[in-house]
Order: C-alpha cells, then structure tokens, then sequence
C-alpha cells in the first residue's frame, strides 16, 4: 500500500445528480498511472445517495459543498495516502469552479489548481449561457445556483483571486455555450494582476 503521494483532488461536473463510481475513469486511470493518488468526492448535491443529499446542494456552490471536497482532502492526508504539500484540485465544468473556489477558500492547502471549463463568476454567468435562453433553464438556475448578485459574487473564485498561492492552469473552450470564454479570460486576468500567471490552454 503506497503512503505519501502526490493527490490529485478530481471534482466531479454536473454538479446535481452526477456522482462518481468504481467503474474506470480515463483521468482517474492517466492519473494514477503516473505515480499520483487520485481522490474523488462525491461532495453533497452529487446523485446517487437520495434526493436530499442531492437538495443540500442547492444554492451551496462554495459553501458545505465544497467543504465536503476539503474535508475529504484533509481526511487522505490524516490516512498518509496523501501529502501534505503536494496536492493539487482539478475538475472539469462545476469541477473547474471547485478547484479554483478549493484555492481560494484553503490557499494553504493546494499547490495547484485546474480549471477545466470552470465557472469563476457565477454573477456574471447566470445571465450568460446556454441555459440562460429558456425559461425552464431560467428557473433551474434560479432554484440550484440562486440569483442574489451580491451572494453570487461573494461566492466566486475571481472575488478573492487575491487570495490563491497555487499555481493555476485555465482550460477554455472558445465555442463553449455553457461556460462562455469570457470566464476563463477574467480569471487569467485576474491572476495576472496578482502576480499569478496561469498555464493557459485555449
């Protein structure tokens, strides 16, 4: 049994509903095959445990959701699977938010952080997607992520950018509808001004 490795911390996308499972996964599998342990969390709000584990997502993106993926990244370091130092977050979509959102909130905690696609403002980005051109997306996103400005942007990793020591990498699809590039590039922005040049794939 290995102890002491790199981790990575692969948050699942979705975020509601989804959830990860035993079966094979190829970044879980590319990951591991290089040497890294690799922690999935199925954080509250994931499927696969009830709808009311599922409903205590709603509206809690950076709040106990994430608390829930650090909570686990501190419980691999407690076993020895993990070290400390060593531990990067990294998730695709929702996955994205979370690994930058995982930076901010625990600046001590992660070394590096990747983005994939992520939400980096959800104040700005409740009005500008795919979702957002139908009523029925309208309402979804009124019910799961909410809509109060001001909660909005206290709940998004560029808010605190200042407060992120890790070394970021952005992934950003320029023709993506439900993440619009402009939220990996505010970021990148972001990152620059505080003297936290980001890897940057676009």
């Amino acid at each position: 049994e290995s102890h002491n490795l790199p981790l990575v911390v692969y948050v699942h996308g979705g975020p509601y509903g989804i959830w990860d499972t035993w079966d094979f996964d190829r970044d879980a599998q590319l990951l591991a095959s290089r040497g890294y342990a690799v922690l999935q969390v199925n954080y509250r709000g994931s499927g696969g445990y009830g709808s009311e584990f599922m409903v205590a997502g709603y509206r809690d993106w950076g709040g106990k959701m994430q608390d829930d993926v650090t909570d686990g990244t501190r419980w691999a370091i407690e076993q020895g699977i993990a070290a400390a130092g060593r531990i990067c977050i990294y998730g695709a979509s929702y996955g994205g938010y979370a690994a930058l959102e995982g930076a901010a909130k625990e600046p001590d905690l992660y070394k590096c952080a990747i983005g994939y696609a992520g939400v980096y403002d959800l104040r700005a980005w409740v009005g500008h997607n795919d979702l957002a051109q139908s009523q029925s997306g309208t309402s979804y996103i009124d019910d799961h992520i909410g809509t109060d400005p001001a909660d909005l942007w206290e709940r998004s990793p560029l808010a605190h950018v200042d407060r992120i020591k890790a070394k970021v990498m952005l992934v950003v699809g320029g023709a993506d509808e439900r993440v619009p590039k402009m939220q990996g590039e505010s970021m990148r922005a972001a990152l620059i001004k505080n003297k936290n040049e980001p890897e940057w794939v676009y």
